[in-house]
């Protein structure tokens, strides 16, 4: 199967659980429930997976973070999260460039 850029970013999107920033001790970590962060993650600092790995680029354009994935590779908990082999790919092609797409809500 040949690894597309579509590819790549439908399986970002298609992340589970959601990451907060631990403010004792500085680090992200990842849950599978909102509740269940505890007092040391600000409520309005939990954010899903399929959207933490994304990061504002130039004028409108998202850009699909390979630190931020890599971030969550660290967790060691890749089957829990949906890291599938699109994204696999694209962390071990470090010469190809970062991915920029423009994101939109679609509403099914």
């Amino acid at each position: 199967m040949r690894i597309t850029s579509q590819l790549i970013c439908q399986a970002a999107d298609q992340l589970k659980g959601f990451v907060g920033l631990n403010r004792k001790t500085g680090h992200y970590i990842v849950r599978f429930s909102e509740d269940s962060f505890g007092m040391d993650v600000a409520d309005d600092g939990i954010i899903p997976t399929s959207e933490f790995v994304w990061a504002a680029g130039p004028e409108q354009t998202m850009m699909l973070k390979r630190e931020l994935i890599q971030l969550l590779l660290d967790q060691n908990i890749d089957d829990r999260i949906n890291i599938t082999e699109p994204l696999r790919v694209y962390m071990n092609r470090r010469e190809v460039p970062e991915i920029s797409a423009v994101r939109s809500l679609v509403r099914g």
